[in-house]
Order: C-alpha cells, then structure tokens, then sequence
C-alpha cells in the first residue's frame, strides 16, 4: 500500500483498545493517528492516560511494547471526536457506549468494532475473513438503509471465531446437523476490571460467563447463513455450548463435537480443515495466517500456552480429531484459538485490511 489510512482508535485506553493499538502502531496499511476514550482521559498524552494517578504504574497490558510516538497522542474525548479528519474507525467500546457513538461516527466514517451492540441487526454482517467475506456486501445495503456514508461491522464474540472458523470447511464438505461445544476459556477475555478476581480463578474453573452461550449459539447460526436480499437468512443449525472460564491467561480452548449431514473419515476430515482458508491467505492481507487452520497430530495438542500465538495468534489450532460414536456421523476435535489477537483488535484489523482492498475504506 502506498498511502497508509489514518485511523482513530475509540476507547483506547481500555485493554481491547491496547490490542488495538499493538495491533495498528506498525501496520503497514493504517497509521493511528488518533485515540479516543473516556472525558476523564481526555486531554492527556496516551502514556499519561495509562498511568495510574496513585502509583504512577503504567496499565498497558500488551506484551508488545507501546510505540513512544504513539504514547505521545493527545486522548480526545470519544463523544467529540471530528472523525472527518480519520478514514477508518476502530472501536473498543462496552456494548452501552457503542450504541449511541457507533452510528456517530457511522453517519461519516467506516466503523470496525469488537463490540456486541450491532452484531444481531439485519442490515449489519459479522464477518470473518476466510468464512464469511461474501458478507461484506451487506454494508452497501446498510449505508443505504440507515443514509450513512459509512458503515459498523462488528466481529463476533471470540469464544465464537475458532468455533465458526473449524465448522465452516466442515459445512462446506459435509454439511452440519449439530454442534456440541465446551469451552474452558482464558481470564484475559474477563478484562482487568471487574473482570475475574485471582483468588476466584486460581486452582478452579468458574462454570458460567454472563450471555456468552446465547453469542456463541445465535452467531454460529448467521455466520454461516446465506446473504440474499440484502439480509443475512441464518442457518438451521442446533448449536448447545457450555462457556467455562479456566485459569489461562490468554488462548480458549474449545472441545467441539458435531453430527455431519454426510458421513466423512477423518482423512476427509483432515483434508476439509487443511483446505479451509486458502481465498484469504491469497489476498496478501498484513495480518492474515499462512494457515487459516493448523492441524496437530500430537495428542496432547494444542495447548493454549504453546499453540495460542501460533502465526502471529491468527491461525485456529486443531488436533485430537476422532469419530463421536454418540453422534450420527459424529466427529469431536480439540481447538485453540487466540481470543485476544485473531478473537479480538487483530482479528478486526484483519477485517479492516480485507475492506481496503474491496476499496469499501
């Protein structure tokens, strides 16, 4: 890309706007050249926003170090934010907040979000680059619907990616009849605050999440459907899930059981997952894998801890890939998948870059 796109970051502060911020502050295609929160971090340099006023600690959460140039933004309040001066952007903001200020800076703007708020409308897509891109072209019927120049494209719940991105080859080759799922799912999808408190998590696993299972069942279903008539017909799918939280700082872990509509070996299996992906990782996209699946035959494989930042925490890791006898033409697989780069900012970024090359950024 020659001219890079200059993106404001909306709730920069809060850890989803950290990743954003690791995820744009080298990007090749984007240049942040804003970063919005909060009025109370309004007016500060980045760095200083992030700072603690008691201690003075420093609350960036990413393992990649903040670029000084970046650090040296001044944070605008992200109710006021001029976003005629920005090409794209990205939001990190509670579902509540992202109601009332995405469509602000829709009205003008491309908006890519990794909150929930607009997920279930008709009009808006969840897209996952290498399952569902088709979708994309939903957003010139939403510009036209809701008399915007630009659009809100959320991506799904995280728990959702690796899930959707292991049954879409699956429902390609074989078709689906359903879907069992039980995650046990890393603390850094809680946040920091409220979040999960340590003395809760350690030696244990916290048996419910708040609404995850209903995300997980409800987008699973339109990810997969069928764009006509400007409206995304969900598929017919029974998809039950079990959401549990384990002591792992990053990476969920899901164990996947599905009854196919034909029966397949797991050869056939192993070929439809090494198969998946191949469109997205021919566009050149920055943030794409070179395996939008990757297949382990070690049995104590994949594990969050060794497998979650595998190409850059944007491939979904399989293994453990058997016959479900319980199932009619059963199949149940292990999978890792990074919640908070491909699950979160990077997976969103990876949108954003997919929409720059349709020209639709």
């Amino acid at each position: 890309m020659v001219n890079k796109k200059k993106a404001v970051i909306v709730g920069a502060t809060g850890i989803a706007g950290q990743q954003f911020v690791a995820a744009l502050q080298d990007h090749p295609w984007f240049d942040i050249t804003g970063l919005a929160a909060s009025e109370r971090s309004a007016g500060k340099s980045y760095s200083d926003a992030l700072k603690d006023p008691s201690s003075g600690a420093m609350r960036w959460w990413c393992t990649e170090q903040l670029n000084e140039r970046v650090g040296k933004i001044k944070v605008e309040d992200g109710s006021k934010i001029d976003v005629s001066q920005y090409d794209v952007v990205f939001t990190a903001l509670e579902s509540d907040a992202a109601k009332i200020l995405e469509p602000m800076y829709a009205k003008e703007k491309p908006v890519i979000s990794t909150a929930s708020a607009f997920r279930y409308e008709d009009d808006v897509p969840i897209i996952i680059p290498g399952v569902n891109l088709e979708h994309t072209e939903l957003l010139e019927a939403q510009k036209k619907k809701r008399g915007w120049k630009g659009f809100v494209t959320p991506i799904p719940n995280c728990t959702t990616t690796g899930l959707v991105a292991t049954l879409k080859p699956l429902y390609d080759e074989f078709g689906i009849n359903k879907v069992l799922m039980t995650s046990m799912q890393a603390v850094s999808g809680a946040g920091r605050s409220p979040g999960v408190p340590a003395l809760d998590i350690l030696d244990n696993i916290i048996p419910f999440i708040r609404g995850e299972e209903e995300k997980v069942e409800k987008e699973v279903q339109k990810i997969l459907g069928k764009l006509e008539h400007d409206k995304i017909h969900p598929i017919d799918l029974a998809v039950s899930c079990t959401c549990t939280r384990a002591a792992v700082l990053d990476g969920h872990t899901e164990a996947a059981f599905v009854s196919l509509k034909k029966k397949a070996s797991i050869d056939d299996v192993k070929r439809a997952f090494e198969d998946a992906g191949k469109e997205l990782t021919k566009l050149g996209l920055p943030s794409a894998p070179k395996k939008f699946i990757t297949l382990h035959e070690d049995p104590f494989r994949p594990q969050p801890r060794i497998d979650r930042d595998a190409d850059g925490g944007m491939t979904t890791s399989v293994g453990r890939i058997r016959v479900d006898n319980a199932l009619e033409n059963g199949i149940k697989y292990v999978l890792v998948s990074h919640n908070t780069k491909a699950g979160a900012a990077k997976g969103a970024v990876l949108v954003a870059e997919y929409l720059v090359k349709k020209g639709k950024i």
